[in-house]
């Protein structure tokens, strides 16, 4: 049997980290909103092991590999015979804080789940996928929402209304940023490690009752302290944006990807071009539509 399946990326239009966890982890909250890029994954049934390959060298192949990691786990717990061969045609740039990793791990889950007629329940798939990553259980459901704990806790929000109509510019410079070193060092900015709780909800709210003008500035990512501090560049690319036509901008995730929210397709279009004369060439500027929904989930 076959299956193929789009993986979405994200972005943050908040990260708040909001202390430290017992477990190591850092208690979060963010307001996360779907992307319309994405990698595939084809997926064919075998009789054993667990198989991956991808369009793009370096990508690991092995259990370090989130989709290797996701099938792994969902035979184990789903107790199938077999195995499953993964096909990974990879577009979402690997250390630009989008999530692509992640995002593969959830599609796995689905597609090992369809694909085995259902085995696991809803609950026992964000269970597994709560355990394979922070940012995984987003993936797991369709839309816009805020999430909490480690990342674990996801509520879908209203409409955010203020995105309506605006276009997403993304700019990755030809570097990553590994998500372990980002949040090791918010250890050096103690206040980007405490912030008060309760800042995704409110923004998710402003943003679905006023404009985006009014609340662009409320945006924030704790791990912008420690990325910028060692690679100033990210910030000049941000500043960049803001002075040049966007109405928000913001770190991504962990980073390399910078993110700018532009009044229209037209303003985001020239905003990269510009960015691309002022720093040169990008490893990805790519305009998409704002959407509150993952395409392939939502009719």
């Amino acid at each position: 049997m076959k299956l193929s399946r789009k993986s979405y990326c994200k972005i943050n239009l908040l990260l708040n980290v909001v202390g430290q966890r017992a477990d190591s982890f850092h208690e979060l909250e963010m307001l996360m909103l779907p992307v319309p890029i994405f990698d595939r994954l084809d997926f064919e049934l075998l009789s054993h092991g667990i198989e991956l390959t991808c369009n793009q060298p370096g990508i690991p192949n092995d259990s370090s590999n989130l989709a290797c990691l996701a099938a792994e786990s969902f035979t184990a717990k789903a107790g199938v015979t077999g195995g499953v061969r993964i096909h990974l045609e990879k577009s979402i740039p690997a250390e630009g804080g989008l999530g692509g990793g992640s995002s593969n791990a959830a599609a796995t889950l689905l597609a090992l789940n369809e694909l085995h007629d259902q085995p696991l329940d809803q609950g026992t798939l964000h269970d597994l996928a709560a355990e394979l990553g922070s940012d995984v259980p987003f993936f797991m459901q369709s839309q816009a929402a805020v999430a909490k704990g480690r990342g674990e806790i996801i509520d879908p929000v209203a409409p955010l209304d203020a995105l309506d109509g605006k276009s997403l510019l993304l700019v990755r410079p030809g570097f990553g940023v590994p998500t372990p070193w980002a949040y090791q060092g918010l250890a050096k900015f103690p206040r980007a490690k405490n912030r008060p709780l309760g800042q995704a909800n409110e923004l998710a709210k402003n943003l679905a009752n006023s404009s985006l003008t009014e609340v662009g500035d409320a945006f924030y990512n704790s791990l912008e302290a420690p990325v910028f501090d060692k690679f100033p560049l990210l910030k000049l690319i941000k500043q960049y944006a803001l002075a040049n036509g966007a109405e928000a901008a913001l770190l991504c995730g962990s980073g390399s990807t910078v993110f700018a929210i532009c009044p229209e397709a037209e303003t985001a279009q020239s905003l990269g071009q510009a960015i691309e004369a002022e720093f040169g060439k990008q490893s990805l500027a790519q305009t998409v539509p704002l959407l509150g929904y993952f395409p392939n989930t939502v009719a």
